[in-house]
């Protein structure tokens, strides 16, 4: 299976997808599922929607079994606190709160995908997938099949609907330092309707006053930095622990095929990555390409990394359905990246051609591209 067909077997397959039930507003006042990690963000969230009239209820997801994950019984206090921090603030809150097992669905929609794509010299982006699949398609179909009308969660971003076309649109967050709709590009219309941000217009700091003014247990906790389900942040460990064998080593070259030396195997690296290589070079060596059907990975200078182009596909449009002619955008090709002026066409259903003004640094297959126009999120897709 080639990456594309990976990224449409993940897309289609309704084995690891769950199919949303269409569903309208029709309770008064409207009831909302807030999906609560036990964080300050998704707390406020609750807070403020509960504070507003709407008729209110917490959920945490419960994503992984600790042997999925290699996290030893004993090892899982952190989960279990989030937990408890989750449902002192729904009690503080007088909500309900209950806590939805998805740990089957996360490891065929989010984890079995992540691993999958390393071992074939790709990067992913298991938050994407997260969003995109457990929190927009189980968690808001379980909270219809539940009788709620909307659900909730504590990103920094925000929804409107264009008056002309009546679509939903997604914007960025007003913090600059917090806008997570770069994580959200995959959100589909009928998500986007029934989807609450209600941290959209608020800074982390506000956030942060407000749960310390409403003495939340929760106010000084740190945000994740991390993926969730990778303990100790060493990717190629996790992987060889899921899947139960050492990675296979291979070769470094040169871009004329010389070989360099060994390498430890391609999930141990990534595009544009320089520390950990153990190479002797009489310049700064960086990984430029990995292929791992012939178990190799080509380093070379700086300058190689840079290019101008990029094909992505899986992709999503928000504010239209198709791209008739040449579109300029900003693009972003990773989260903490400094959108670029580009422009971009659309090949075909679900391919679409990205030409940057200026080359772009490390543009690394299995990212996502999202594109840009001032704050909206025109839409997105998978770098091949």
């Amino acid at each position: 299976m080639n990456y594309v067909s990976c990224l449409r077997y993940y897309k289609t397959n309704p084995q690891n997808g769950c199919e949303l039930t269409t569903f309208s507003v029709k309770n008064n006042p409207p009831r909302v599922l807030v999906a609560m990690s036990g964080g300050v963000d998704s707390s406020i969230a609750a807070m403020l929607l509960n504070q507003k009239g709407f008729e209110c209820a917490g959920a945490m997801m419960k994503l992984f079994e600790n042997n999925d994950v290699g996290v030893c019984s004993d090892k899982s206090c952190c989960s279990l606190d989030d937990a408890e921090d989750a449902r002192s603030v729904a009690l503080k809150l007088g909500i309900p709160f209950y806590i939805f097992n998805f740990a089957t669905e996360f490891k065929k929609q989010v984890i079995e995908p992540f691993v999958y794509c390393y071992l074939n010299g790709q990067t992913p982006n298991p938050c994407i997938e997260c969003n995109r699949h457990l929190k927009f398609e189980n968690f808001l179909t379980r909270a219809s099949l539940m009788d709620y009308d909307y659900i909730a969660t504590g990103h920094y971003a925000r929804i409107t609907q264009d008056p002309a076309s009546k679509r939903y649109l997604l914007k960025k967050g007003f913090d600059p330092n917090k806008d997570q709709s770069y994580v959200l590009y995959s959100m589909q219309q009928e998500q986007l309707a029934h989807t609450l941000f209600p941290l959209g217009e608020l800074r982390k700091a506000q956030v942060r006053e407000l749960a310390h003014n409403n003495n939340f247990i929760n106010y000084r906790k740190q945000d994740s930095q991390d993926i969730c389900f990778v303990r100790n942040g060493n990717y190629a460990d996790f992987i060889e622990t899921y899947t139960g064998r050492l990675l296979k080593k291979g070769y470094f070259t040169d871009a004329s095929g010389r070989n360099l030396g060994e390498h430890k195997g391609v999930g141990h690296y990534t595009i544009g990555q320089r520390k950990g290589l153990g190479l002797a070079m009489p310049f700064p060596a960086y990984v430029c390409s990995i292929n791992a059907q012939t178990n190799t990975i080509t380093v070379g200078q700086e300058h190689d990394l840079y290019s101008k182009t990029l094909t992505a596909a899986n992709i999503n449009l928000i504010p239209l359905t198709h791209i008739e002619t040449s579109l300029r955008v900003k693009a972003k090709l990773r989260y903490k990246h400094q959108e670029q002026a580009a422009t971009v066409w659309q090949l075909d259903d679900d391919l679409i051609r990205v030409d940057f003004d200026q080359p772009q640094r490390a543009i690394t297959k299995g990212q996502a591209v999202v594109l840009y126009d001032e704050d909206l999120v025109i839409g997105g897709g998978t770098i091949l």
